[in-house]
């Protein structure tokens, strides 16, 4: 993650890394941990909001994907036909957590005092707010490329009380070498 958002092994910015004003961040530790040591060190307001956190996946949570697969084969199979068949036993369906996120990316529009803001969060998250963004169904995020400490930029234009995005670049990180899998 550091990497990807070109910060030294200290946290430290590096010549182009941008300027935020702000951080958000999901709750949950493998997000929450890289934002407040980012935050801290360069002395940037930081938000933690439970909202860009991930699918809750219920019963499915912290199982070994081929567990999970045998475990839940046909809705696995459903889910890859149908994105929004995801319902994990106990958890969140993928519409609520479509609704979830989508209000989450509508509330940037209350932080218009925020010029450059990074939001720390998840892999499911993005195969909500990318397609969004490409205006793509999001039955068809699957050909997006998604890795671990991934940086995609987004601009964010507004009009009234509406605003349209357009998408800068998306891992872009691993382009100019910065995705390195020993960093955290």
């Amino acid at each position: 993650m550091r990497g990807a958002a070109a910060l030294d092994v200290h946290h430290q910015p590096a010549e182009h890394t941008p300027n935020w004003d702000r951080i958000i961040s999901s709750p949950l530790e493998r997000c929450r941990e890289f934002a407040e040591r980012t935050a801290t060190v360069s002395n940037i307001p930081l938000e933690i909001d439970e909202q860009w956190q991930e699918i809750d996946y219920g019963d499915w949570d912290g199982m070994p994907i081929d567990e999970w697969r045998q475990v839940a084969a046909d809705q696995f199979r459903a889910f890859r036909k149908d994105i929004t068949a995801l319902a994990p036993p106990n958890g969140e369906d993928f519409m609520s957590f479509k609704t979830r996120i989508l209000d989450a990316w509508q509330g940037l529009a209350n932080l218009k005092e925020s010029t450059h803001i990074l939001i720390v969060t998840h892999g499911g998250v993005m195969r909500v707010i990318l397609p969004t963004v490409l205006g793509m169904p999001l039955n068809r995020s699957f050909p997006l490329h998604i890795p671990f400490a991934c940086l995609s930029r987004i601009v964010v234009e507004w009009e009234e009380d509406r605003f349209s995005a357009s998408l800068l670049f998306h891992n872009g990180a691993e382009y100019a070498g910065g995705c390195d899998s020993d960093q955290s």
